[in-house]
């Protein structure tokens, strides 16, 4: 059985902006991050959740976004704003809403709660094309059925590690969100792990949530290096200091990116040949280096370099 397509966009820089701010959303749409999500959960008390979609609805459709991935984060299926949040959003921006973020799915069915919804109002509002589906998972429920979750529909493009509630939900003794609490190596190395190999089988994104201490740059780059190791595409930024850092560490270097070119040039040649291995600039070149090569080469791709 061949892998689903993976989708295409950037998520380098995840950056979270509260729904209810016009001056933080007009700053994010000028800004350098990959992907900005408007925040209708937990940056926007209930009283004002109905306004702010509103808010939302303005800034997508009169701000100039450029190329950022613009996401719309919602409230979980368990609450009375969802299934509002989701059909305000989207028949009021229609078009210049490019993906939907589902926060706390604990099954299967939480997905396709949205998924359904969604392919509802693309064909009440003949829309030209599909809304994408993130998910948060932040629940151990979720992280136990997170293989399922990350197969379960052609919609969903991107899972995210939502450490901060996850930790919670875990009784995991840390002190602030993304820290380690002093746990001897990277305390989240197994659900990042998990969540990541899921991801890459269905042939979506795995993204690493959010680093608190947003003042701390060299802890948020270590933590960014630790996501990219395992194969995650990119980071939240809950500040605009965060953006740089995440578009640098998710980034290939010039030089990597022309070595990996060069191998998968050399490895080609010699395939051709009928040579199935071979040695370059003492590196020994075959189906599997030139495989792990070409994910440098993709993602330079992906990002124009």
């Amino acid at each position: 059985m061949s892998k689903p397509k993976r989708s295409m966009r950037l998520r380098r820089s995840q950056l979270a902006v509260p729904g209810v701010s016009e001056k933080m959303l007009t700053k994010a749409a000028a800004s350098q991050a990959d992907h900005v999500f408007c925040d209708l959960e937990d940056a926007v008390a209930p009283s004002a959740k109905a306004g702010a979609r509103q808010t939302i609805v303005d800034a997508l459709n009169n701000l100039d976004w450029g190329n950022t991935v613009r996401c719309v984060r919602v409230n979980d299926v368990t609450t009375e704003w969802c299934h509002e949040d989701i059909i305000s959003i989207v028949e009021g921006a229609r078009e210049n809403v490019d993906t939907i973020m589902l926060t706390k799915p604990m099954t299967v069915s939480d997905v396709l709660f949205a998924d359904k919804l969604l392919s509802q109002l693309e064909k009440k509002l003949d829309l030209k094309k599909r809304i994408g589906l993130e998910c948060l998972i932040e629940e151990v429920e979720a992280m136990y059925n997170v293989w399922d979750i990350a197969h379960c529909c052609e919609r969903l493009e991107c899972l995210i590690f939502g450490m901060g509630d996850y930790a919670a939900s875990q009784g995991m003794a840390v002190k602030h969100i993304g820290g380690t609490g002093g746990y001897p190596g990277d305390i989240f190395h197994y659900p990042r792990y998990q969540l990541t190999i899921a991801c890459r089988a269905a042939g979506i994104d795995a993204v690493d949530g959010p680093f608190a201490n947003f003042k701390n740059d060299a802890a948020y780059r270590e933590e960014c290096k630790r996501a990219l190791a395992l194969g995650m595409v990119g980071k939240w930024a809950i500040h605009p200091a965060q953006i740089e850092p995440a578009l640098h560490v998710f980034s290939p270097i010039k030089e990597d990116v022309d070595f990996a070119r060069e191998i998968i040039s050399v490895y080609r040649k010699a395939e051709a040949e009928g040579i199935g291995s071979v040695g370059h600039k003492g590196v020994m070149v075959d189906a599997a280096s030139a495989r792990l090569f070409q994910n440098t080469v993709d993602r330079a791709d992906l990002i124009g370099m």
